[in-house]
């Protein structure tokens, strides 16, 4: 039995005033049988709530009924408002009302224990693509936007996507979306700033059950084939003066530290134009040891880039 179904029981019920065990067993995706055993759990917890069968029937509180807060613990209460207010971050207006509310129910001062910043150095994402997304996900509505992927092309191409969109994602300080792309027949991930004219559309959709389906490796905001991207084995030497970025950017079992303070990394990467601007951002603090064929190419690249400022 779920807590969080309990009490969203009450929370529908204190809205609607009266709702059918059918429409109950539907939003919840479980039997009306199991809806009248939550109902008597309820009813034995000290919640008035009661069912009335025939026409115009249905579960009802008893009138001038207000939540009682010992249903849950007082480390239950912390959780719920610790998650809304982590929630409220994402600059959504809905979640600071039930925080509100919440906080009014339980009787406590809503601490700003956490503040995170979600934008970005360059820009932001729009407060109604998130909003937009979320909507979409929890009314199940198939969603269709403009995408922008530099996937397998040296220039960036636009591609008309519509998905079922399953979940939001943040890696790595970027917005995701998750989704079943209807063009591509599969699992996909869609970095939110590369989205355009995006539009949710009035066709619902069942949920699917991707358990079973592996998905592919995640590469600079796409799904990728491993089959059609090869990856490289790259060992390269890292400089002392990189440390601090050497521990940010590397699992330890990945780097072995030498006598002078540098660092000798070992790691599997997709081998194309992402990772040689990986590598090069490190900038005359990097050496390239294997394999030859990329540490050549990053030769050539050095070359172009001093021609472009040393005639």
């Amino acid at each position: 039995m779920q807590i969080h179904r309990l009490f969203e029981i009450v929370y529908m019920l204190l809205h609607h005033k009266t709702i059918t065990a059918r429409t109950l067993a539907q939003r919840f995706e479980v039997s009306q049988r199991t809806i009248y055993r939550d109902i008597e759990a309820l009813s034995m917890a000290g919640v008035p709530v009661y069912a009335e069968k025939g026409n115009g029937g249905g579960i009802r509180l008893l009138p001038d009924f207000i939540l009682n807060k010992s249903l849950l613990s007082e480390k239950e209460q912390h959780e719920i408002l610790m998650a809304l207010q982590g929630l409220s971050k994402v600059k959504n207006l809905e979640t600071d009302k039930v925080l509100s509310k919440l906080s009014a129910v339980f009787q406590k001062s809503t601490a700003d224990w956490l503040d995170i910043d979600f934008s970005f150095w360059a820009k932001d994402i729009p407060s109604n693509l998130f909003n937009d997304f979320k909507t979409a996900i929890l009314e199940r509505r198939i969603i269709e936007f403009d995408y922008y992927s530099s996937y397998g092309k040296k220039t960036r191409e636009m591609t008309h996507r519509k998905i079922e969109p399953v979940q939001l994602w943040y890696k790595s300080g970027t917005w995701y979306i998750k989704g079943f792309c209807l063009g591509k027949q599969d699992i996909r991930t869609f970095k939110l700033t590369r989205i355009k004219k995006h539009r949710t559309t009035g066709t619902k959709f069942t949920e699917r059950d991707l358990s079973n389906i592996k998905p592919p490796v995640m590469h600079d905001g796409n799904y990728i084939d491993e089959k059609q991207k090869p990856s490289a084995k790259i060992i390269f030497k890292m400089k002392k003066e990189m440390t601090e970025r050497v521990y940010e950017d590397f699992n330890p079992e990945q780097c072995k530290k030498q006598k002078d303070g540098s660092f000798i990394i070992t790691t599997t990467w997709p081998e194309d134009e992402w990772v040689y601007g990986v590598l090069l951002s490190y900038g005359e603090y990097l050496e390239v040891l294997e394999p030859e064929h990329i540490r050549e190419t990053i030769k050539k690249k050095i070359k172009k880039l001093h021609s472009n400022y040393f005639f």
